[in-house]
């Protein structure tokens, strides 16, 4: 499988302390496993945007997750097949977070990038959160979504 240039859109919310400096984790995918982790998003960063406006405010390496802010990271992954349809983030360290929304756009691709996936509260530490729009069912009790559980591999 081919290699495809990932944009992927996170931005932190204007409330007081929202921001973070921890090391935040992308995890996100489509509905044929392909899965797609960046273990230090912080790192990846390359420009900031207008959260009104779709235009570039900066292209200088600086702090990512700041209150207020839109942060955009390049990132080169592995081929998706159908459209990214889930995407968790994980917070390591000891200060809070509180995003807004992600995305992840397929460049050159855009019937693979997937739609907002929306936050809006302070992020737990430590675990996976997110969502999974991938695998959903019809009930009579209303659209039922499998879970997705991720268990870290132990390091050799």
């Amino acid at each position: 499988m081919g290699k495809l240039q990932l944009c992927n859109y996170i931005e932190t919310t204007c409330t007081k302390g929202a921001e973070t400096s921890n090391h935040v984790r992308l995890r996100f995918g489509d509905s044929k496993s392909n899965d797609i982790v960046v273990h230090h998003l912080n790192n990846k960063h390359i420009r900031k945007l207008d959260p009104l406006q779709p235009e570039v405010l900066d292209d200088m390496p600086r702090k990512p997750f700041q209150a207020c802010m839109v942060d955009q990271f390049q990132v080169t992954g592995q081929c998706v097949e159908s459209p990214v349809c889930y995407l968790y983030l994980k917070l390591a360290g000891t200060d809070d977070w509180r995003p807004g929304f992600a995305q992840v756009r397929v460049l050159g691709r855009s019937h693979l990038s997937s739609d907002y996936f929306y936050f809006r509260r302070y992020l737990p530490r430590h675990v996976w959160h997110g969502s999974d729009v991938c695998d959903k069912e019809v009930t009579p009790f209303g659209i039922k979504h499998k879970r997705k559980v991720f268990v870290e591999k132990p390091a050799n």
